[in-house]
């Protein structure tokens, strides 16, 4: 389904997946067989009586064994061990749009523009905002010989903001200098690397009563007797 197209998915099976292997590239790497269902293909006859896909097995430490589904079948071209550390990479972005929400917009639930033309200017300024100072990151961080990830965008967005603020009150002569200082200074915001070995799995905590806590039998006669 996805053959001639440059626009490639993965996934996560649901535990309910169910398939048929058809080659297996490696451990925990195979080739894998889909029906279309036919109420689908009622809908859309031009689609195929099946399609495969890649599955990929992996666990991680503290978590149940999982299944990855994938376009990307050129196990070659694609290694496994790439792929499942790429599908843990995607959250990344779910931290991107933190920093912009919390951390740039001040967790501000709207924009301060009205018309649909401001409101589009204020979001180009937003991200190109965002994208100078992970700019300033990326530089630091290949000078540095680490990875961008290490770098701490809020010490670096606060250090972009003061070192624009004096900008405006120094002379233009000693921009570049202190520009250079600055640079420096962001050798600081390097952060220690993650442990990614360790594990907190999700849990349920349990609801305190709202009642008072109903004391013993056995204890409330010894009470009564002192």
């Amino acid at each position: 389904m996805t053959t001639g197209t440059e626009r490639n998915w993965m996934t996560r099976a649901k535990s309910n997946t169910t398939y048929r292997s058809i080659r297996r590239f490696g451990r925990g790497d195979e080739l894998v067989e889909f029906e279309v269902r036919d109420q689908a293909r009622r809908k859309d006859p031009s689609l195929p009586n099946h399609f495969d896909v890649r599955a990929i097995r992996y666990q991680r430490k503290g978590f149940r064994p999982q299944i990855l589904l994938t376009s990307l079948v050129d196990p070659t071209k694609y290694p496994a061990d790439e792929i499942r550390a790429l599908y843990h990479e995607r959250w990344e972005i779910e931290l991107g749009f933190g920093e912009l929400k919390t951390d740039m917009l001040e967790r501000l639930e709207t924009i301060r523009s009205k018309s649909p033309t401001a409101v589009a200017q204020e979001m180009w300024g937003l991200l190109i905002a965002y994208n100078l100072v992970r700019l300033e990151m990326q530089r630091l961080a290949r000078e540095l010989g680490v990875v961008p990830t290490r770098v701490s965008f809020v010490a670096s967005l606060r250090h972009c903001v003061e070192q624009w603020h004096l900008a405006t009150i120094l002379s233009p002569g000693s921009i570049p200098s202190h520009l250079a200082t600055a640079t420096d200074r962001m050798r600081a915001f390097v952060l220690p690397k993650r442990r990614t070995e360790r594990s907190y799995p999700r849990a349920v905590k349990i609801k305190m009563s709202n009642y008072d806590r109903k004391v013993p039998s056995t204890l409330s006669s010894r009470r009564g007797t002192k």
